[in-house]
């Protein structure tokens, strides 16, 4: 199938893709690397009559370190993103960002798109969730505003962004300290293909060896990638033992709402989840424990 019929516009800046939008209400939308709103355009799934072009824009691009945040302008590729040596302040991005489609894929993705588009098994999204990263949004009649990310995402492909906002930047916390541990694990049909099921673990283990603060997550298990806050802050002082892992993940499962597809059944993918998360609590826990006694000694 081809695209249905519509206007092209290329936004000479910021302002002018805030006018276009603001004009063109509920029937325009905004592209930049085009992965994901492109397909669905040719299989007309989306019919949008005015496509506003913001890949160009100086002032969505960029990546630096702010407040304590990396903030990261919207239209980044991922594969700037990817390569770039201030990522490294986000461990996660280093062993997330290469299950993000090919390398194809990731020369015209934006990190920006992939969190507008909100595909409950995308890479980003989760780690977006799972950090609370804070998503920055700006418009003509509303001005600036952000939320975090638990708070953009509403269901599959649905997010709080309002037809006339344009998502500009996004502040990704930066954890310092020793005794950090990190994790991030996937399993896919094939190499690039969507997530059957994901699941990332970050914590910081103190001088005891007890947790000082924690974040766990899984993507594809429903409507938006799941954190688990509460089941986190049960383990602030406590050891990060076998036996607390498993409770803990036995917990978060339980409260996931996977869907049955050609690719995996329902109980299949909580399995699988299952398997996922634990396996990235076992290994953030040993990096946490290795990296707080490398700089004890």
């Amino acid at each position: 199938m081809k695209a249905a019929p519509f206007e092209y516009y290329p936004a000479q800046s910021l302002e002018h893709a805030l006018q276009l939008l603001k004009e063109h209400g509920d029937d325009v939308k905004l592209i930049a690397g085009g992965q994901s709103l492109v397909p669905m355009m040719a299989m007309r799934l989306a019919k949008p009559g005015h496509l506003v072009d913001i890949h160009r824009l100086s002032e969505l691009q960029g990546i630096n370190i702010v407040d304590g945040f990396l903030r990261t302008g919207a239209t980044v590729k991922q594969c700037t993103l990817e390569q770039s040596p201030l990522a490294q302040k986000i461990p996660l991005f280093g062993i997330a960002l290469p299950w993000i489609g090919h390398q194809q894929t990731r020369n015209r993705g934006t990190v920006g798109g992939s969190l507008a588009h909100a595909d409950p098994s995308a890479e980003l999204p989760l780690i977006a969730t799972l950090l609370g990263a804070k998503i920055h949004f700006q418009s003509i009649d509303q001005g600036q505003r952000h939320c975090l990310a638990n708070e953009l995402f509403l269901g599959p492909m649905w997010t709080n962004i309002d037809p006339q906002e344009c998502l500009t930047h996004i502040d990704w916390p930066i954890w310092s300290g020793s005794g950090i541990g990190y994790a991030f694990e996937e399993t896919s049909i094939r190499q690039g293909d969507f997530a059957m099921a994901s699941a990332a673990t970050q914590l910081q283990l103190d001088s005891q060896q007890k947790v000082l603060r924690m974040t766990f997550g899984v993507g594809g298990m429903g409507g938006t990638p799941y954190c688990f806050d509460d089941l986190s802050q049960s383990m602030l002082g406590h050891p990060l033992n076998n036996d607390a892992i498993d409770q803990l993940v036995d917990k978060a499962i339980q409260q996931t709402e996977p869907a049955s597809d050609l690719h995996a059944s329902a109980p299949y993918r909580r399995n699988l989840a299952k398997t996922l998360l634990k396996r990235t609590m076992q290994q953030a826990a040993q990096l946490a424990l290795t990296s707080s006694k490398s700089s004890s000694s």
